[in-house]
């Protein structure tokens, strides 16, 4: 609490899920490496607008969701855990529930803008992206959570996708084969990252009207399919490497193997103990940020294709 009894500074960041905004850096910062190796002049302004774009792209999405799961009581039902639950601070400060529909709204128009900014400058070609990155933004919570293929894929999409040939396009241009490849890794790992987050959140998701994957298939089907997923993040950039459209200094991404399996037979295990897979989460945000971090080093160290 602040020392006039209101909310603290700190709880303003709450809804943002300020922790969990490196994601979108590492995934805009694999789309600068791609478009780099390819031998793109990476302004520095252009550089800073992609990873702004990204990382606010990110906040709107968490704000949203911190308000719709506010609003609905979902967060209210919810048992918290260090990576699932949401932030909890619209539970202990119920006025800044407009505050959080505010911060994101203006974060997904600052977003646009910059995506706007962008297509007059390297082309329309960016808008597709990011039209429909937008669309990600605005409907997931209401909308792709009831529908369980949509709630599964949307993740990827948005950081895979979206962000890292988003972020290709616009410091260079034009898409690229490479471009492809590397998205395929954070696509299957964040469709992962909040496959295994909604573990824990089962019940109360149920009961405000999710219908996401293992609501509607169960959680062994779950299980099955985040290991799936982690072995074709892992297929995907050697596939991209096999067939010469990523150096061999992207596979520096694959020293995340250990993580996600890790994780994946953990989901395996402890599937119907919600209590036990707490580890695995954390091992599941390590695969997620490093995979894509350690692709961009080693996209940023190999030489230029011939």
């Amino acid at each position: 609490m602040s020392r006039r009894g209101g909310p603290a500074f700190s709880a303003f960041l709450g809804p943002a899920r300020v922790p969990f905004l490196p994601l979108a850096l590492v995934c805009a910062a694999l789309g600068a490496a791609v478009a780099k190796w390819r031998g793109a002049a990476i302004d520095p302004l252009d550089l800073f607008l992609v990873v702004a774009g990204a990382v606010l792209a990110h906040l709107a999405v968490n704000s949203l969701n911190e308000y719709h799961d506010f609003t609905s009581g979902l967060d209210a039902r919810t048992r918290r855990t260090p990576f699932s639950g949401g932030s909890g601070t619209l539970q202990k400060h119920p006025g800044l529930g407009r505050y959080a529909l505010g911060l994101g709204l203006v974060a997904a128009a600052f977003t646009a803008a910059i995506g706007v900014r962008f297509a007059l400058v390297r082309g329309w070609g960016i808008l597709p992206l990011g039209f429909a990155g937008l669309l990600i933004i605005l409907l997931y919570t209401p909308v792709l959570t009831r529908y369980w293929v949509l709630c599964l894929m949307a993740p990827g999409l948005g950081f895979g996708t979206f962000i890292v040939m988003w972020s290709e396009f616009a410091l260079s241009g034009t898409y690229s084969w490479a471009g492809f490849w590397a998205s395929l890794v954070p696509f299957f790992l964040v469709a992962n990252l909040l496959l295994l987050n909604q573990f824990p959140d089962l019940g109360p998701d149920r009961h405000a009207g999710r219908r996401h994957l293992i609501i509607v298939h169960g959680t062994r089907a779950g299980a099955v399919v985040y290991g799936a997923f982690s072995a074709l993040a892992c297929v995907s950039l050697a596939a991209g490497w096999a067939m010469g459209a990523l150096p061999t200094g992207a596979l520096l991404g694959l020293l995340s193997l250990p993580a996600g399996l890790a994780a994946s037979i953990g989901a395996l295990r402890f599937h119907r103990s919600a209590g036990k897979l707490v580890p695995y989460l954390a091992l599941n945000v390590i695969a997620n940020l490093s995979a894509p971090a350690l692709m961009a080093v080693g996209l940023y160290l190999a030489g230029r294709p011939r």
